[in-house]
């Protein structure tokens, strides 16, 4: 296998990880391009003795922590208590917490792997990834809408969801149920299926919701892969079935964190 072959089997969960850790898939695929095109550029930017996708990860984090946007925690501007300790909360799970916590969540490194990508110790990477476990179990609770036709997957969204504190506000089965649901209470987080009971697409559903509401979305699917291509439109926020807690919880509490962190920003300018 070629290098090429063997970087773009890892191009797909470089995609997933840079998205939720950018809240956006332009802003995801656009430092993933940049890696690509680096390591293309100067292939001895990639670790010879190292696991690829290990050598991969790491240089796209030092891409995209070397933008000043990305290093940078603002806490000016800020107008009361609660909203400074809003404020203050979503900051203190950025940077290396919050990336340690995706990357062990989320992709599943493990900690030997997570202190390579990082360039800590072990006992660092456990430190980082504990102090994000506590910043994000003290996040504000939120309503969260389920869209999803299998039972037993929904139920165990709900255990997870709940088990994490939020509200689960109504579970639909179809994009018709949907819509409905979101007229009675509008929710603070979606969690949506790609395919649905009765033939429909999720993203469709979805898409037509947020014509009337903006909250953060994240999609459900047993085929990530298959929306990680690269080609819009494509979803910011996706978690693969079967999901664990620890993945749940590392994508919502990236969901809220950007959700939340633009309703501050939004709130600062008109102040």
């Amino acid at each position: 296998m070629s290098i090429s072959q063997a970087i773009l089997r890892h191009v797909p969960y470089l995609r997933r990880f840079a998205r939720a850790l950018s809240g956006s898939r332009e802003g995801g695929d656009a430092y993933v391009l940049a890696t690509l095109e680096t390591a293309v550029a100067d292939p001895t930017r990639l670790v010879a003795d190292e696991d690829l996708k290990i050598s991969l990860f790491r240089l796209f984090l030092e891409i995209w922590t070397s933008s000043p946007i990305n290093a940078h925690t603002d806490h000016s501007g800020l107008a009361g208590d609660d909203e400074t300790g809003a404020r203050r909360n979503l900051d203190a799970i950025s940077l290396q917490p919050r990336i340690a916590f995706l990357l062990h969540a989320l992709e599943g490194f493990s900690l030997g792997e997570i202190a390579r990508a990082l360039a800590v110790t072990e006992a660092r990477a456990a430190a980082l990834i504990d102090t994000a476990s506590a910043e994000i179990a003290g996040q504000l609770a939120t309503d969260v809408l389920i869209i999803e036709d299998e039972p037993l997957i929904a139920l165990d969204l709900r255990g997870l969801v709940e088990e994490l504190g939020h509200r689960v506000v109504a579970v639909a089965r179809t994009h018709r149920e949907a819509v409905e649901a979101i007229s009675k209470t509008p929710p603070g987080l979606i969690l949506a299926d790609i395919q649905l009971a009765d033939g429909s697409s999720g993203l469709a559903a979805v898409n037509e919701i947020l014509g009337s509401l903006s909250t953060p979305v994240i999609f459900v699917t047993a085929y990530p892969e298959r929306f990680l291509t690269g080609e819009p439109p494509e979803p910011a926020f996706l978690i693969a079935k079967p999901f664990s807690v620890d993945s749940l919880k590392a994508i919502i509490s990236q969901a809220l964190f950007f959700d939340r962190r633009s309703h501050l920003k939004h709130n600062d300018k008109h102040k």
